[in-house]
């Protein structure tokens, strides 16, 4: 049976099509996809993602604890900052992606709900010889994000001040309506935003309440739906589609948060660190691609060049400010018939296969729409 979330009646008040997603019951829309997510591009909107898990690590030994579960350099993170990472396997080879954020006394460790119970295994497993505490604490917690270039002025409306909210990749101990909680503002639209994390007893009145304050700004509730086409516009990577145990880091495009002079050892650390510095070839490449016929790629389709496979989509759809079908594919790299080997890769012309036709596509640079947003560092 799915799991649900405390907002699940409050969901349905409003009319939430309802779809099972990562063992949770969850809503795909309210309204239509387009119309949230150009609310949120345009707006604000609000977004119940309390299916992610939330993780604490303490004790004398977190840092080294952490240094040994992911490439960046955990050491340099500053208290109320966050940083995002991945959790890798022995092979350099991604068991999930997840933010870390170092509050005063502890680390707490934003998981994908699909991978909570891989993840805690892997960290106990790999927790012998470390003091180190691991409290898997989802079930205590919602976490409701706040998306959209108005979501700065919803949450100084609320009561954090503006002189008081956390800057990107960052969290701070706040009061919303005299409740408390932790304000996070990192976001997976590519836009400005925010995530308060509050004990679920809460949650519903919050949501309630963040919904009626938001009028003035537009704000609409937002489901799973364009929650998927507004991380696809930022090409942001969604684990099972975009990354898995078999794709590193460097294959994936995210090279950038791999810590390059990081002396602690890691999981994976030789074949990612080979592969940052061409000693072990890459497999696969992540790119992005644009239809050229009207027509959306979907997870799963092949992609050809010259007749030859040359790699497959792993997420696509239609990208709603560009009037676009837009995607992400694999590519491989590793043999002679590849396009790396072949011929430059932006602007290149590819077909991919939809229901056994092949359709024109061309190679296009990443994030597909400009992020509000900046990288963060460490």
């Amino acid at each position: 049976m799915d799991k649900k979330t405390f907002l699940l009646e409050e969901q349905i008040k409003l009319g939430a099509k309802l779809v099972p997603f990562a063992g949770w019951l969850m809503p795909v829309s309210y309204t239509s996809i387009i119309e949230e997510h150009n609310a949120v591009r345009k707006n604000v909107g609000l977004f119940d993602v309390s299916h992610m898990g939330e993780v604490f690590v303490s004790g004398k030994d977190a840092l080294c604890f952490l240094q040994k579960l992911v490439p960046q350099d955990v050491s340099k993170l500053a208290v109320n900052k966050a940083v995002y990472c991945q959790l890798t396997n022995k092979k350099g080879g991604v068991i999930d992606d997840l933010i870390i954020y170092k509050l005063e006394d502890k680390y707490l460790l934003i998981v994908n709900a699909s991978r909570i119970d891989e993840d805690l295994n892997w960290m106990v497993r790999n927790s012998l010889g470390f003091d180190v505490n691991i409290v898997n604490d989802s079930h205590n917690y919602s976490l409701l994000a706040i998306q959209g270039p108005m979501a700065s002025d919803l949450v100084d409306k609320l009561g954090i001040k503006k002189e008081n909210q956390p800057s990107y990749f960052s969290i701070k101990r706040g009061e919303i309506l005299n409740i408390n909680v932790l304000a996070a503002r990192t976001g997976y639209t590519g836009e400005d935003g925010f995530e308060i994390l509050v004990k679920n007893a809460y949650s519903a009145f919050l949501w309630d309440k963040i919904l009626e304050e938001g009028k003035e700004f537009n704000i609409m509730p937002i489901g799973l739906g364009a929650r998927d086409t507004l991380r696809l516009e930022a090409a942001l990577h969604l684990y099972g589609n975009d990354l898995n145990e078999d794709i590193t880091p460097v294959e994936a495009g995210l090279s950038w948060s791999v810590a390059k002079n990081k002396t602690a050892d890691y999981n994976g650390k030789e074949v990612i660190m080979g592969q940052i510095n061409g000693n072990i070839s890459k497999h696969k490449k992540l790119v992005g691609f644009e239809m050229l016929d009207k027509i959306p790629a979907r997870h799963g389709y092949e992609i050809y060049f010259e007749n030859r496979k040359i790699g497959v989509v792993t997420s696509g759809g239609p990208s709603p400010v560009l009037k676009k079908n837009i995607g992400l594919a694999y590519l491989d790299v590793n043999n002679e018939t590849s396009l790396n080997t072949s011929i430059k890769t932006i602007d290149t012309i590819v077909q991919i296969m939809i229901r056994n036709k092949l359709y024109d596509a061309k190679i296009v640079k990443r994030p597909f729409v400009e992020k509000k947003c900046k990288k963060e560092n460490v």
